[in-house]
């Protein structure tokens, strides 16, 4: 069965349109081509004859009333004839459906449309940033609310979730922070060595594990872990209509599915920032046995004279906000989900950036607070 093939004749001021072969969706793009400039050249009309059509499927139909709706725009005359009596009911169903003719491509306008795009991000990312500020103060409310009436929180569902987010998470902040503790002690004693200081390498690894690399990386972490499981656990949860049944019975999703994971992470993040802290330095130790002979009481004694406890307890009072944030932005993504799969990996994958961002901007203004404090 060959491709769908047109021949055009001019007879009285009508364009007779002679259609043959198979006019279906496999030559379609060709017919496409020949039938666009038609209407336009300088005909009073067109005529198809459909007489000589093998197939016809609905993409063909399609062309045909794409046609009809061209000219008839113009204000040309149209008519169909020779159409086989199997075909007719599949023409007379697309053109009742009234399907408009596909718009031209218009090329962009340069930077006219950049910055309408750029605007309307700005307007989104507004948008976001008041819903945001509006669902923190509903966090708020039902904390306070559920201090001074403890029997609404559900501990059975905060212990699950403590294990899903704490317990569950420290093979992989284990195993990440033991390794960052290598590269830093490998690194510090490459850059100290040249100065005959290997032995300040503790120092390094001291100080920037408990006061910012320790809580930072194992808060990243935890958003791309626990952050992003919120998000889907609680869009799954909208797309399949268990959030509104909750309403409907008169359960307020605050306090069944947020507050348990926002409590559960601000319990479990400062204890996951004490695992990776310790992590960190044995990797640090070992490293140090390795590259420069320092035995593992010589390496504490030195992080004893380098590191206080206020270095200690600045990364760990980081980890309670930290977790806030990431565990407040994944219930809020999750509960912005709407009615599909897409909408739920989408908003999951932003959930993640944002608490990432708010992790990395939040440590700035802690460093900047501690720089202005003198601590």
């Amino acid at each position: 069965m060959g491709l769908g093939s047109l021949r055009t004749t001019l007879e009285g001021g009508r364009l007779i349109v002679a259609a043959s072969g198979a006019w279906t969706i496999e030559g379609a793009a060709a017919l496409d081509s020949a039938l666009r400039p038609l209407p336009s050249a300088g005909a009073k009309g067109i005529a198809f004859d459909l007489g000589a059509v093998t197939a016809l499927d609905t993409a063909g139909a399609w062309l045909v009333e794409r046609t009809r709706l061209l000219c008839q725009a113009r204000g040309l005359s149209f008519s169909v004839s020779g159409a086989a009596p199997a075909f007719a009911p599949l023409i007379e169903r697309v053109a009742a459906l009234g399907l408009a003719p596909v718009p031209p491509v218009q090329a962009g306008r340069g930077l006219t449309d950049f910055i309408a795009q750029v605007g309307q991000a700005m307007v989104a990312v507004l948008l976001q940033a008041r819903d945001m500020v509006a669902f923190f103060g509903a966090v708020v409310v039902a904390l306070l609310r559920s201090i001074r009436q403890p029997g609404r929180i559900r501990l059975v569902s905060f212990i699950s979730h403590l294990e899903q987010v704490g317990l569950n998470a420290l093979p992989i902040v284990g195993l990440m922070a033991f390794l960052i503790g290598i590269v830093l002690a490998y690194q510090g004693v490459d850059q100290l060595r040249r100065f005959g200081a290997e032995v300040f390498m503790v120092n390094l690894v001291g100080v920037s594990v408990l006061r910012e690399m320790g809580i930072v990386l194992t808060a990243v972490v935890i958003a791309g872990r626990s952050g992003s499981a919120f998000t889907a656990q609680i869009g799954t949860m909208q797309v399949n209509e268990e959030v509104d049944a909750m309403r409907t019975l008169g359960l307020d999703p605050l306090d069944v599915l947020v507050l348990p994971r926002i409590l559960a992470l601000m319990v479990a993040l400062p204890l996951l920032t004490f695992f990776a802290d310790v992590a960190a330095i044995l990797g640090g130790a070992l490293m140090a046995s390795v590259l420069i002979d320092m035995s593992l009481p010589s390496f504490l004694n030195q992080l004893r004279q380098a590191v206080t406890l206020t270095t200690f307890w600045i990364g760990i009072g980081k980890a309670p906000v930290f977790a806030f944030l990431i565990a407040m932005v994944g219930c809020f993504e999750g509960l912005r989900v709407q009615g599909s799969a897409e909408s739920v990996g989408r908003l999951t994958t932003q959930s993640v950036v944002e608490a990432i961002f708010l992790v990395v901007v939040f440590d700035a203004l802690f460093s900047v607070m501690f720089s202005y404090l003198g601590i």
